[in-house]
């Protein structure tokens, strides 16, 4: 069981995020990790019991979220988790591959090596995540690696546009990963990836980088078990353990 943990999100541009923006952020990452499964529906009091804050900051959480298409509004019930077909996500894990496997191995040539060492504690913040079992925060860490190192590329568009695949992709198979310790053997690519951009080799970066994504549909997609109808409140997510109260 991962241990409670208040997940770091990420500064948007010049500013902390606001307490909503966080709370969203957690809930997209508890989506990723299958941590909120598909077919469920919430209620904003009851996620918001969970994160330990009001139920007005998860509710415009979630109409956020509902903007995205990531969760449906079920009127006087709250909010069901939108299904994503076997057949999206291999699209959505086509294109990421398309635009992040060249522009990662490009950086080898052109990123400031200052620049990639900034984001190696981030690195380590994913294999610390992972060995710990805390799938919300190895989720959170590793968005935040991987757009980090893409927008050394200085392309804002292509960074806001694998954003939003990424927040699309279903990482059920983590949860078992990290149960059978495994998952912190995949964590530590991260580090690999730092290491031969910062030793000029884009073809190991390339090769590196092919292996990575090759586990989303992989290694850490797994579908979750036990789904049946749609119920109000299922057994407690890890993101529900942890809170987001505005000074963490």
């Amino acid at each position: 069981m991962a241990p409670q943990h208040t997940p770091a999100l990420p500064v948007l541009g010049s500013r902390k995020p606001s307490h909503r923006e966080r709370v969203a952020d957690a809930l997209r990452a508890a989506l990723i990790a299958g941590e909120l499964l598909p077919g469920e529906v919430y209620s904003a009091p009851g996620l918001a019991a969970r994160f330990g804050v009001s139920a007005t900051p998860v509710r415009e959480a979630m109409l956020d979220l509902a903007k995205e298409g990531l969760v449906d509004t079920v009127p006087n019930k709250g909010f069901r988790v939108t299904a994503v077909s076997e057949k999206q996500l291999d699209e959505y894990t086509h294109i990421r591959a398309l635009i992040e496997i060249p522009t990662t191995a490009g950086l080898a040539a052109t990123a400031d090596p200052v620049a990639l060492e900034e984001l190696r504690p981030v690195a380590q913040e994913i294999v610390t995540s992972a060995a710990a079992g805390d799938l919300i925060a190895y989720v959170e860490a590793d968005q935040r690696f991987h757009l980090g190192l893409l927008a050394l590329a200085g392309n804002d568009h292509l960074v806001d546009v694998v954003r939003d695949l990424r927040r699309r992709s279903r990482l059920y198979g983590l949860t078992a990963l990290a149960e059978q310790g495994r998952l912190e053997a995949s964590a530590e690519e991260h580090l690999e990836i730092l290491d031969a951009l910062l030793a000029r080799d884009v073809a190991a970066v390339g090769a590196v980088m092919t292996r990575h994504l090759g586990h989303v549909r992989g290694l850490w997609a797994s579908a979750p078990q036990g789904r049946g109808e749609p119920r109000d409140q299922p057994s407690r997510p890890a993101a529900s353990r942890r809170q987001t109260g505005p000074g963490s």
